[in-house]
């Protein structure tokens, strides 16, 4: 089973594919490991950012995501083009969408000890997390 991990960071879907096979994780790289949203006001970006996940996640066969959640609101909230993007794939047809939070994620990380492969960039080690957590919860 795959499931597509992301973390949103500012204007951009950061992206990793997780497998889980028996009880074994292994990485699923891919060409795409993140998805920008150009200038957010302007509704024709916002179209276009949508396609290109759409187009995304019909290419590789993904049927289930895990997004880490943002805060709304304190210190370490998230701004209001993330809540965009995770709307966006909120909307898609044919997907699960799962919210982990950061605490979830970390949990999770620590009970299984998630090895964070040589073929992920560092960037990506989040979003991989997020993949593996939804795929150990479930």
């Amino acid at each position: 089973m795959n499931i597509c991990g992301i973390e949103i960071k500012g204007s951009e879907a950061i992206i990793a594919v997780a497998s889980l096979d028996g009880q074994a994780l292994s990485h699923v790289e891919l060409n795409t490991r993140k998805i920008a949203l150009d200038d957010d006001d302007e509704a024709a970006n916002v179209k276009v950012f949508a396609a290109k996940v759409a187009s995304f996640v019909r290419e590789n066969s993904i049927d289930r995501i895990a997004i880490k959640k943002r805060s709304k609101k304190g210190e370490f909230a998230g701004g209001p083009t993330t809540f965009k993007i995770e709307g966006i794939f909120q909307l898609l047809e044919n997907c699960e969408v799962t919210l982990l939070s950061p605490q979830t994620i970390n949990a999770q990380s620590k009970k299984f000890n998630f090895e964070l492969p040589a073929t992920l960039n560092k960037y990506q080690h989040e979003a991989y997390k997020a993949a593996c957590s939804a795929l150990m919860k479930k």
